[in-house]
C-alpha cells in the first residue's frame, strides 16, 4: 500500500475563494473607475469661475442693483429670436417704439462647459440688431450688453434653446 496522501481534487466549476476575490475586485474596481471618470469629467468641463474677483464684484453690487432697477422702470420689451442661423434682438420702449442702442454685444455660453462659448457683436438692421451665427442645437445662456444713451448700460440675461434640425424627409 502506498502511504502517500494526495490533496483532494477540486471539482470542475466549483466556486472558490479566488472566484469571490475576483468578483469583489471587479465590483469595486468598476465603481472606482466610473467615479474617477465622472470626477475627472466634472473637474475638466467647468471652470467654477463666476467672477474674476469676488471682492470687487461685491463692491459693485449696489451700483448694478440701481442700474437694474432703473432699467426695469423703463418697462422695455425685449425680443430675442434665432432662426435660420441668424440671431435677432429687438428692444422697444413702453410705447412700442424701437430703442436706439450702441455697441450691442451678446455673450453666448453653455450651461456646462466652456468650449463653445462665444461673444458676438450685433449690427443694427432696421429696428433690430442681428448677427449671423451657426449655433449648435441645445441650451444657451445669453447675456446682452449695450450702451443706452441717457440711461445706464442695458443688460439682459436669458436662456435660448436652439432646436435640433429635423432630418430630411421627416
Amino acid at each position: 500500500m502506498n502511504s502517500e496522501q494526495t490533496a483532494p481534487r477540486r471539482k470542475t466549476g466549483e466556486f472558490t475563494g479566488w472566484h469571490m476575490l475576483a468578483i469583489v475586485f471587479l465590483f469595486f474596481g468598476t465603481i472606482i473607475t466610473v467615479n474617477g471618470f465622472l470626477a475627472f469629467s466634472a473637474f475638466t468641463s467647468w471652470t467654477g469661475l463666476v467672477v474674476q474677483n469676488s471682492y470687487v464684484a461685491s463692491q459693485e453690487f449696489n451700483d448694478k442693483l440701481a442700474a437694474s432697477r432703473a432699467q426695469a422702470a423703463l418697462n422695455l420689451d425685449v425680443q430675442l429670436t434665432y432662426r435660420d442661423g441668424k440671431l435677432v434682438f429687438t428692444l422697444r420702449d413702453a410705447q412700442g417704439d424701437p430703442v436706439t442702442l450702441e455697441d450691442v454685444s451678446i455673450a453666448l455660453t453653455r450651461p456646462i462647459g466652456i468650449t463653445q462659448d462665444r461673444t458676438l457683436n450685433l449690427d443694427p438692421q432696421g429696428d433690430s440688431y442681428a448677427v449671423a451665427e451657426d449655433l449648435p442645437a441645445g441650451v444657451w445662456n445669453v447675456v446682452i450688453h449695450a450702451g443706452m444713451p441717457g440711461h445706464p448700460d442695458f443688460n439682459y440675461r436669458a436662456r435660448l434653446i436652439v432646436d435640433v434640425k429635423p432630418l430630411p424627409g421627416s
